[in-house]
């Protein structure tokens, strides 16, 4: 039965919150943006839009780092540090002469993912397995918002002000995270491993771990199909669907709020349902919608809610998904929690870059929307197939232990 440790205060649902936002406020705001980039540095869109697939990878390599490093040394000091580098990134970026300076920057930027990583840890540290699938449900749910209205605000304030004005605004409410995190994060890791070395030494213990690959893959495919749209979708909806920076935030509105509406269904039936079916019905509603948006457009429909509105299905499927694929990863070994997180979510966001790249790589005008709804089409189907894996392993070896 899922009890939480009486020795450990969690903090506030809400700090894990906007600790988590911070990433995805990085990730999203800018996104309207990313043409008149490419116009200020007379760059090719290909290029600029190696700012979504290198702030992933970026992400995802330094997940493997931050999760053993708080095993070691802590929840809290990790992620005050790597807060420290992202607000120090996000500064340099809104004075960057050139594309390769902004292109570094956002490197530096995916310090940012230590938000991410460590409050699912944090969750963890504080309750079981059940109930860690219902709290990452929520705390995904909450930080929603972000992904919801950045890209909105940053349309209009890349029309108002230029592109440098939506890193501003990332810099202001980094500094209000990083001091909510420095006053409410207690340290919750107290079963510190002796050695980072013993803590890289755990990886090949997951690696082994069927129940870990079927986990780690359905989060990564899953998110692939999301990032491939982070990526492409920017191109699709300025150069193919003439729309203007704020209509595109304003269209991907409609994303987001599927995407909090599964978060939120998550919290509420995790615990009841199991986080195995939950998964597939998120698979099943994102193919459902990828399928959806290439019969629209195969048929003459070229209209923003072609393109949006079945999205939201992607939205909604991937907030079934993901908090309960993450809270499989981070219960596998409870012990390695930090660990787990860390390795999972470098796999899980460098499935997403990858993915992120080959849907930006064959868009063109002439091509239409087609390459990159195909690619959400094939990921969100391989997401599906892992969480039947994971069934399957679920009948052979017994459930998930609680």
């Amino acid at each position: 039965m899922d009890a939480t440790p009486p020795a450990i205060r969690s903090p506030h649902i809400l700090t894990l919150v906007i600790a988590t936002a911070t990433g995805a406020l990085a990730m999203n705001v800018f996104l309207p943006s990313m043409p008149a980039i490419a116009r200020h540095f007379s760059a090719d869109y290909a290029i600029v839009q190696l700012m979504v697939s290198l702030f992933l990878a970026s992400t995802a390599l330094l997940q493997l780092f931050i999760g053993p490093a708080s095993d070691r040394l802590g929840r809290r000091p990790v992620m005050l540090g790597c807060f420290v580098v992202f607000l120090a990134s996000t500064a340099a970026a809104i004075f960057a002469p050139t594309i390769e300076f902004l292109l570094v920057c956002r490197v530096l930027q995916g310090f940012s993912a230590a938000g991410m990583v460590l409050s699912r840890a944090v969750i963890r540290d504080t309750v079981g397995t059940g109930e860690a699938a219902s709290r990452i449900g929520y705390v995904t749910m909450g930080m929603a918002l972000v992904p919801m209205i950045a890209p909105i605000i940053g349309g209009f304030l890349d029309e108002m002000y230029g592109w440098e004005s939506t890193f501003v605004l990332t810099l202001a409410l980094g500094f209000a995270a990083t001091a909510i995190v420095y006053y409410d994060l207690n340290e919750t890791n107290h079963s510190r491993s002796s050695s980072l070395s013993d803590q890289f030494s755990a990886y090949p213990q997951l690696l082994k771990s069927r129940r870990f690959w079927a986990y780690t893959l359905t989060a990564g495919f899953t998110s692939g199909a999301f990032f491939a749209f982070l990526g492409g979708g920017p191109f699709v909806s300025s150069e193919i669907l003439g729309l203007a920076p704020s209509g595109y935030g304003l269209y991907f509105a409609l994303i987001s709020f599927g995407y909090m509406l599964g978060n939120y269904m998550t919290g509420r039936y995790s615990s009841r349902i199991g986080i195995n079916i939950m998964m597939l019905s998120g698979n099943v509603l994102a193919s459902v919608g990828s399928m959806v948006s290439i019969i629209l457009f195969w048929l003459g429909y070229y209209h923003p809610l072609s393109l949006f509105a079945p999205a939201m299905l992607v939205g909604l499927g991937n907030g079934l998904t993901l908090p309960n694929a993450v809270a499989g990863i981070v219960s596998v070994r409870p012990r390695l929690a930090g660990s787990a997180s860390g390795l999972g979510g470098a796999m899980q966001i460098g499935a997403g870059a990858a993915l992120s790249v080959v849907s930006g790589a064959f868009l063109s005008v002439e091509s239409g929307p087609f390459p990159l709804l195909w690619v959400m089409l094939l990921s969100s189907i391989a997401a599906g197939c892992m969480a039947l894996y994971g069934m399957y392993v679920d009948r052979v070896s017994g459930p998930l232990a609680r």
